[in-house]
């Protein structure tokens, strides 16, 4: 069954949310090294209950936090989300060396990303 894996927190100013996480949760936050303005955010220790998640730069599609679920199968969960009703909110996408991700809308409109491990996803 997919479950939520990842969380993500827009940010204006990353740096200084990153400090106030940090300091209110001792969260781990530290700058992504890939193409992105994209900050990891470690809540815990992995096998703990919980799960990690990022900073973004917040923009027209993307002003609040989301909800990422984890799917073995991102085209065919693509095509379940159009069938019962949800949109697409940004096509599918590779992030080098993690995975597939695209970010869909239920039918009330509530952004949601879909994320699909592939270590060999954007390398060729």
């Amino acid at each position: 069954m997919p479950r939520v894996v990842h969380f993500e927190i827009s940010a204006n100013n990353p740096e200084a949310q990153a400090k106030f996480y940090g300091e209110t949760f001792g969260w781990e936050i530290t700058k992504w090294a890939g193409p992105q303005d994209y900050w990891l955010i470690k809540t815990g220790e992995p096998g703990t209950p919980g799960i990690d998640g990022g900073f973004f730069k917040p923009s027209e599609t993307f002003t609040a936090t989301v909800n990422t679920i984890q799917v073995d199968n991102l085209d065919a969960y693509i095509e379940k989300v159009k069938a019962a009703g949800g949109t697409m909110a940004l096509e599918k996408q590779p992030i080098p060396g993690v995975g597939w991700l695209a970010y869909c809308k239920d039918p009330e409109g509530t952004l949601f990303g879909l994320h699909q491990e592939d270590p060999t996803a954007g390398m060729g």
